[in-house]
């Protein structure tokens, strides 16, 4: 995935002359700079029943240096030339494991062989939830999944239905993952410091991942219902079109954020035989 014309402007892929990577604030990076931080966060994953350890946004490698120590086969992800130019200074036994690339725009199953991985990282706050939302599209190779979030969307996620805070976010995750939160993280021990606490949690994929509902279907329904919170689901969901009958039922006068994962699926489950999943 290297691109080889930007290679021909050779001072992009050197660190500054002071060695230091400076953070970019476009591409949302705060840079962990506390140790006993990053080694808590490389300890967040179980490394159970995978062999592969994908970190993405690695900066600097202060979790990185905890993560190369692990019985693991570890690749790190990095957009940033400085970060990448750092990386393969500073930490050699990465040679050949650093990709070049956006992970967002990455084709995930290649980056093991098809083999199962584990993500985990310090994520910029700018693409966490789009972060999410690529692992729920390739939920069959990760099992486990842990990260520094910013601490309001860590929280979003890991949401129990009638918290304010639960939402499309939840939902979807928890579909397909058991989610623990598992501390918060204050804006002192990144360089530059965000303006707002941050959370790590972490993603474990259910033994049984698969919906026994129409999949596309699901996400609509989540979708939809959300987009009108305040409003009861009778309302919310009038785009379906249902029978008057079926929308009699009881569950149709609840607000979404008063529904499980589990109520979601049985809702998509009443309106899987009227509607047309697209």
């Amino acid at each position: 995935m290297k691109n080889t014309n930007r290679k021909s402007t050779p001072f992009k892929y050197q660190t500054p002359r002071d060695g230091e990577v400076r953070a970019k604030k476009h591409l949302g990076q705060h840079f962990l700079t506390d140790e006993p931080t990053a080694e808590k966060i490389s300890e967040s994953l179980t490394f159970s029943g995978y062999k592969n350890v994908l970190e993405i946004g690695p900066g600097t490698g202060v979790l990185t240096k905890y993560l190369i120590k692990k019985d693991v086969d570890l690749k790190v992800i990095e957009i940033d030339w400085d970060s990448v130019a750092y990386l393969k200074e500073n930490f050699p036994d990465l040679e050949g494991h650093i990709l070049e690339a956006d992970f967002l725009k990455y084709d995930i199953p290649s980056i093991f062989n098809g083999e199962p991985f584990a993500i985990t990282g310090n994520f910029p706050y700018n693409i966490s939830t789009q972060i999410v939302f690529k692992t729920l599209e390739n939920r069959d190779l990760i099992p486990e999944f842990s990260g520094m979030f910013q601490k309001e969307v860590a929280q979003r996620i890991a949401a129990s239905h009638g918290n304010k805070t639960y939402g499309i976010l939840s939902v979807l995750a928890q579909a397909f993952y058991d989610i623990t939160y598992l501390f918060t993280v204050p804006p002192s021990v990144f360089n530059p410091p965000p303006k707002v606490e941050s959370g790590v949690i972490r993603l474990t994929r259910k033994e049984n991942y698969d919906l026994p509902c129409d999949e596309a279907l699901f996400f609509r329904v989540v979708k939809t219902a959300f987009q009108k919170r305040r409003k009861t689901l009778r309302n919310s969901l009038k785009i379906f079109q249902l029978p008057d009958n079926l929308r009699e039922d009881a569950i149709f006068g609840q607000r979404p954020e008063q529904l499980s994962t589990e109520a979601f699926i049985d809702l998509t489950l009443k309106i899987q035989p009227y509607a047309i999943s697209t």
